[in-house]
């Protein structure tokens, strides 16, 4: 892919990715052949910040990893009322690098 193009797409999506991950994601990127590019334009992204905001506001109720997809763990947490707060307090540590790691997964699907 150009270069133009991947430096472009890095600068836009840089705050949905951690510092690491945009590098390998640059070496990928300019791989692939253009036909990716379509696909890239498309995906949707989590922020972080919006993860954040929400887990501050409904993090006991498990709405923040709802809105990340992680079901499982967001049942768990509307149960257990974020384990007593315990859990929803170490959330609003954890669920921003959660966010740029599920980024992660969804641009890897695409790219390898």
């Amino acid at each position: 892919m150009e270069v133009q193009k991947v430096d472009m797409f890095i600068m836009v999506n840089s705050k949905f990715f951690d510092g690491n991950q945009l590098i390998r994601i640059r070496e990928r990127l300019l791989a692939v052949d253009d036909s990716k590019w379509i696909l890239l334009q498309a995906m949707q992204f989590k922020d972080p910040t919006t993860s954040l905001i929400i887990s501050l506001l409904g993090g006991a109720l498990g709405i923040d990893r709802f809105v990340i997809g992680d079901t499982g763990l967001g049942i768990g947490k509307l149960l257990t009322l974020g384990g007593c707060g315990i859990w929803a307090l170490v959330d609003l540590f954890l669920i921003m690098d959660a966010t740029k790691e599920k980024n992660m997964l969804q641009i890897q699907q695409i790219l390898y």
